[in-house]
């Protein structure tokens, strides 16, 4: 009984563990390799992306890897959405934006909060342009994910100018009472 009972929890945790590993390891989302469970507990996605971002607290840094700066079809750079809060001001690799990739460590956009005069990073976008997905993944292909959650999808057209895309917020440096994987943020203001 007690074998068969850890059996079920070996499949249990497994069935958790598996798709973040594919994650954790920065890979796509159709990836194969998986590192080992011990290695998921001990570095969470989330510690892994602040790992790979911290550089990019420096504007001049995001920059320099080829981050420019992202304005709407209307010339906004702060992206707001009143009452639900803000986005703030994005920073977008084009080069990433075309690819179907979900790459842990490399995000397509950073996202800047305005404070005191200064841009903070706060926050992490993973963009997917849904043609791209699906030359990659088929038509019918689910969402992307990434951190355990689905890619939310803006449809064309858009604002921002774009074709339909996927994408997810990840606010792993600046706290979001929304939720860490929320589109908006109450605490960003694009007037500060």
């Amino acid at each position: 009984m007690r074998s068969r009972l850890m059996g079920m929890l070996a499949a249990a945790t497994a069935a958790l563990v598996l798709p973040i590993a594919a994650q954790t390891a920065g890979a796509t989302a159709a990836t194969s390799y998986l590192p080992t469970a011990t290695a998921v507990h001990h570095r969470s996605p989330v510690v892994i992306a602040r790992r790979a971002t911290r550089k990019f607290h420096s504007l001049a840094t995001a920059e320099k890897a080829g981050y420019e700066l992202f304005k709407d079809k209307h010339g906004i750079a702060c992206i707001a959405m009143p009452p639900m809060g803000a986005m703030g001001v994005h920073y977008v690799n084009g080069t990433l934006v075309g690819t179907p990739a979900v790459l842990l460590r490399q995000p397509e956009a950073l996202v800047y909060a305005p404070e005191h005069g200064h841009l903070r990073l706060a926050a992490l976008e993973y963009v997917v342009l849904k043609s791209a997905w699906d030359q990659a993944h088929g038509k019918n292909a689910p969402r992307p994910r990434l951190y355990g959650h689905r890619f939310n999808i803006t449809y064309a057209p858009n604002r921002y100018g774009l074709p339909t895309f996927y994408s997810l917020h990840a606010w792993i440096w600046k706290h979001n009472p929304a939720g860490m994987f929320a589109m908006w943020n109450p605490r960003v203001h694009c007037s500060r």
